[in-house]
């Protein structure tokens, strides 16, 4: 009876395992489902000045959550990538850079879009006292 060499057949199966592992998966969500598990979102700095903290929040509300990133993030044209909590698409996210100036980005799909590009003047300032003003 021949030897038969079992090495070519395994090594043909490690190649098919990992081809699937390549595949991404596809998951059925209901429709309206706006409810998403952690995500990524890459931050691309391309002002001229450092960013120390970013922050999140559900759209339109003030309940913004730190996020965790090598800080400061170089201005001119770097990234990083952060992750987000679990939640609603829509976020609002809150950059304070080194200098200490503050910009808001409303209602960004974070299941739309994987990364955001800050710029300047790319943001909404953050104005306390309209805050306070209630406008």
């Amino acid at each position: 009876m021949p030897v038969v060499s079992r090495t070519p057949c395994i090594a043909i199966a490690a190649v098919v395992v990992h081809a699937l592992s390549l595949v991404p998966s596809v998951h059925a969500a209901p429709a309206g489902d706006q409810r998403t598990s952690a995500r990524h979102l890459r931050i691309i700095n391309a002002t001229f000045d450092s960013v120390a903290a970013l922050a999140v929040a559900p759209a339109g509300s003030a309940a913004f959550v730190d996020t965790s990133f090598h800080a400061p993030l170089q201005g001119g044209l770097t990234s990083t990538m952060v992750s987000l909590p679990a939640g609603d698409c829509l976020r609002d996210v809150r950059v304070t850079f080194l200098n200490g100036r503050i910009e808001t980005y409303p209602s960004l799909d974070v299941c739309r879009y994987n990364a955001l590009r800050l710029s300047n003047g790319g943001g909404k300032p953050f104005r306390p006292a309209l805050l306070v003003a209630g406008q």
